[in-house]
Order: C-alpha cells, then sequence, then structure tokens
C-alpha cells in the first residue's frame, strides 16, 4: 500500500508532544468515539466533541484508503433511570426519543454518521463477560455494589492525567 501524500501530526496524551500519526493498519484506520448517553437532549459540549470526531474522521478519510467509525450510544445508565422515574415513562421511550433527537441534531449540524453504532444495551452479555475476567485477573473488583478498577495492579495509572 502507498504511503498518505501528506503526514498527520496529533497530540500524544501520554508524551504530551506532538506526534505523527501511524495507524496500526494503514489499509483501514479505526476510529472508536464515545457517543451520547441518552437521557437528555444534547448541549454544546456533546455537540462540540462530535464535530471533532467527525472533522478527525472526515481528514482521515481524505489520508486513507479505509476508515471505520464507530460512535457508541449509551442507553442504560444511572441517569437514564432516574430521568425516566422523574418524567413517568420507561427507559426504551426515553432513550429511543432521545436518541432520535441526538441524530436530528448532529445531522443538522452536517455531522455524518459512523459506520457503527452500538447500543450498551446490545452488548450487556458482552460488558458481564469482561468485567468476570477483569475481575478474576485481578484488575478489578466489587466493593458495596459496584466494581472497581484495581488501580494499584497499573503502575502505569494515571500517566495520561499525569496523576498518581
Amino acid at each position: 500500500m502507498a504511503t498518505p501524500l501528506y503526514s498527520l501530526s496529533l497530540h500524544d496524551s501520554q508524551t504530551r508532544q506532538k506526534q505523527v500519526f501511524a495507524p496500526l493498519d494503514p489499509a483501514n484506520v479505526r476510529v472508536y468515539y464515545c457517543g451520547p448517553t441518552v437521557y437528555d437532549a444534547v448541549h454544546i459540549g456533546n455537540l462540540r466533541a462530535m464535530l471533532s470526531a467527525d472533522i478527525l474522521v472526515r481528514l482521515l478519510r481524505r489520508l486513507y484508503p479505509a476508515v471505520t467509525f464507530v460512535r457508541n450510544i449509551t442507553d442504560v445508565d444511572d441517569k437514564i433511570t432516574a430521568r425516566a422515574r422523574e418524567n413517568g415513562e420507561d427507559i426504551a421511550s426515553l432513550t429511543t426519543r432521545t436518541t432520535i433527537a441526538f441524530h436530528e441534531d448532529v445531522a443538522a449540524l452536517g455531522i455524518l454518521p459512523p459506520d457503527i453504532e452500538p447500543r450498551a444495551t446490545h452488548h450487556i452479555d458482552d460488558m458481564l463477560s469482561m468485567i468476570a475476567q477483569l475481575i478474576a485477573n485481578g484488575h478489578a473488583y466489587e466493593a458495596e455494589g459496584h466494581v472497581l478498577f484495581a488501580v494499584d495492579r497499573c503502575a502505569s495509572y494515571g500517566s495520561l492525567s499525569g496523576r498518581s
């Protein structure tokens, strides 16, 4: 495969320096972007993140032959449960309505849809399996009804934030 005509430099959060972007697979660059938690209308901060992702994906598509863009929808969350209860509606109605509104808002801004848009509720079994594996390997633990990362098991924990 031919190398791109131009190089792309991005800020590396770990080194805190600009680095030339080198994809794991130049034949298919894969981008995952965290999408909305659909309990309310999106706000300017949400839309800024979506616009940033859109600009990056469009640029990558100019430089590489294939880009797969995945953006999730978080449709199960404590905020969703609380909002559905406040509104007196079921969770599915709330998340369907707010997902439709999200899609309309990003489309109105000209933001392209992702290639794949998984919904959290469609992958609960996968998440439970991953959580069980993290616990079994000592990378997470249960406490007071929650599963938490065992940050002391990861020497580099906090390297992106610069905090111990």
